[in-house]
């Protein structure tokens, strides 16, 4: 391996002596390391200038040959060397070991992702927000999350069950949306106490639901608490949402579906539950 520089920005904004940041990265690819050190893998040109632009803390990245192939990913290697971020030039079979991605682009990098806090997320009269219950599949997570933050819901909530948000497929997924819209982890007493402490209406899908259309009108209508929060809950692809959040919601709804039609993807049904809700509130 050749080391390009010796020197690593770490998380605090300190400057610590890099060890082996293909190392790192390798333990990263666990998502019980990712939580324990507070760090995640970002992978390919796009998604680390996203987190780059976005103003992510960069630990180091590791490249191969492969980035400088294209003017944008020389571009980019100058832009992290510029903020003092270290980067690590490995051979192109190492660099395969440590991809994700079977079209690897030449560049991974380690960076230390904001862990929001409920208190963060201002929730004035009218905000959204989306509740992901027990989405196993990265790929829906990452997806719920780009559609969260492009439909305007002020934060993802992801309960028990859910895939890792910081996982390296369900970053890809959000295409960069994660470094912007907040997620907030939460086990099912602390959102439940979460949403009663801030007067949150929670509306569960539910094939048997009443439908989305009603429940929306019902917003201009002046029904009781409409100009509230709202917290739409979303559930796992194949069980849909827990019973006990069920029991706690206070509106059940459907997307009417055509004859036959069985069911939605997870992310696209929040998508049409989010632009209908926020488009009402």
């Amino acid at each position: 391996m050749r080391v390009r520089s010796a020197k690593l920005v770490g998380p605090l904004g300190g400057v610590r002596i890099a060890t082996n940041l293909a190392s790192t990265i390798r333990d990263l690819k666990r998502p019980k390391a990712r939580g324990r050190r507070g760090l995640a893998i970002v992978e390919g040109v796009r998604l680390v200038e996203e987190a780059q632009g976005a103003g992510a803390r960069f630990v180091g990245a590791v490249v191969s040959t492969e980035l400088a192939r294209t003017t944008r990913g020389t571009a980019l290697r100058a832009t992290l060397e510029s903020h003092a971020v270290a980067v690590q030039e490995v051979t192109p079979r190492v660099f395969a070991e440590l991809a994700d991605t079977d079209a690897p682009q030449g560049i991974i990098a380690v960076i230390e992702p904001r862990r929001w806090k409920p208190d963060d997320v201002t929730l004035d009269a009218g905000a959204v927000v989306l509740v992901v219950d027990g989405v196993q599949d990265p790929g829906n997570v990452g997806t719920l999350v780009r559609t969260a933050h492009a439909l305007g819901a002020r934060a993802t909530i992801t309960l028990r069950g859910t895939a890792d948000p910081w996982g390296p497929k369900t970053l890809r997924s959000a295409m960069g949306a994660t470094f912007r819209h907040p997620i907030i982890v939460f086990d099912d007493p602390g959102f439940i106490a979460w949403s009663r402490r801030h007067d949150v209406t929670l509306w569960a899908t539910a094939a048997d639901g009443e439908p989305l259309e009603r429940a929306v009108a019902a917003l201009h209508d002046g029904a009781p608490r409409a100009g509230g929060v709202i917290a739409v809950i979303v559930g796992n692809e194949g069980a849909g949402i827990r019973p006990h959040l069920n029991a706690v919601a206070a509106r059940r709804v459907a997307i009417p579906l055509a004859r036959g039609a069985e069911s939605l993807n997870v992310a696209v049904a929040a998508g049409i539950l989010l632009y209908e809700v926020t488009r009402g509130h």
